[in-house]
């Protein structure tokens, strides 16, 4: 356990190299489960619950940590099994998710794993349990399902999803009209939550599920003899995605002679971790952590005016 701890601690960004590194846990049975480091605060074990009225039933309770409060979901109820029993013996992976904190309940934590994005696959339709991942790869024979925890924190606490008054107004919805925006996103619930918001502006929504998706639609594009800037006002990527995440395709997209002008945003729930200087080592426009429709919008409105 100490080593998981102090892999943790001694996390790299691992920038433009299409990676990522998992931390791997089990929920119940022998079912690997797999989060993004990045994401990852601290590894504990798990405290005294204090119960919090009036919850969402996946919240098993709040804990105290450097003086403030931290709600604890339990993994297993979240992903649709039987709450966890064993909480004396269970551990806590405190994460930070959209610029807020919260943990997870685990039967326990096993290692970390580095691995490449291209190994790391879309989840296997009709299985009946793809609704909450966003992801598959397998790790020493053993399958892995790697969790759409953006979909659990919309379900346990909805966010905001409408755009505040004054952000857009009739002349700004009449040129969105004319626009088209592509966005990529590995979340089915972020995907329709960024949908749903710049719809709302009046722009045309065309939605991929990664980074692979998207890139060998942009080439296609260009195939056809057309610029995919010419297309679209803007791209929305998410980093983390199966296939290839979104530093690697923002750095495809600047090798591209026919797509230097496409002006491309990184929309992630990373915002712990990113900073300024990794927009600028891929050749992203901006970046906006994830998910504030008020934030979002703005960028698109300002894209408009501006573009």
């Amino acid at each position: 356990m100490a080593g998981v701890l102090e892999s943790v601690n001694q996390r790299t960004k691992l920038v433009g190299e299409n990676r990522l590194e998992l931390l791997l846990f089990r929920v119940r049975g022998k079912q690997l489960y797999g989060i993004n480091v990045f994401k990852v605060k601290e590894i504990i074990q798990c405290p005294r619950l204090t119960s919090l009225p009036g919850s969402n039933r996946v919240v098993r309770g709040v804990v105290h940590i450097r003086s403030g409060t931290t709600p604890i979901l339990d993994m297993s109820l979240a992903t649709g099994g039987p709450p966890l029993e064993e909480v004396n013996g269970a551990f806590v992976i405190i994460t930070e998710y959209n610029g807020a904190t919260q943990g997870f309940l685990v039967a326990s934590v096993d290692k970390i794993i580095n691995m490449n994005w291209e190994h790391i696959h879309p989840p296997p339709k009709g299985t009946g349990r793809e609704h909450y991942l966003t992801a598959v790869t397998e790790v020493e024979n053993h399958i892995v399902e790697i969790i759409d925890v953006e979909k659990i924190l919309a379900e346990v606490s909805p966010v905001k999803e409408d755009i505040s008054e004054g952000i857009v107004n009739d002349e700004v919805r009449t040129e969105a009209s004319t626009k088209k925006v592509l966005i990529v996103d590995d979340s089915k619930i972020a995907r329709k939550q960024i949908s749903r918001c710049l719809e709302k502006i009046g722009v045309e929504v065309i939605a991929l599920e990664d980074g692979k998706q998207a890139w060998e639609h942009l080439k296609g594009i260009v195939d056809e003899g057309e610029r995919p800037q010419d297309r679209y006002m803007m791209l929305v990527s998410d980093i983390e995605m199966p296939e290839m995440d979104g530093y690697t395709l923002t750095t495809h997209i600047r090798a591209n002679d026919a797509m230097q002008g496409l002006y491309v945003v990184l929309h992630s729930s990373l915002s712990g971790v990113f900073n300024q200087a990794m927009v600028e080592k891929v050749g992203a426009n901006d970046f906006i952590a994830k998910f504030d429709p008020d934030v979002l919008a703005d960028n698109v409105v300002s894209r408009i005016n501006n573009g």
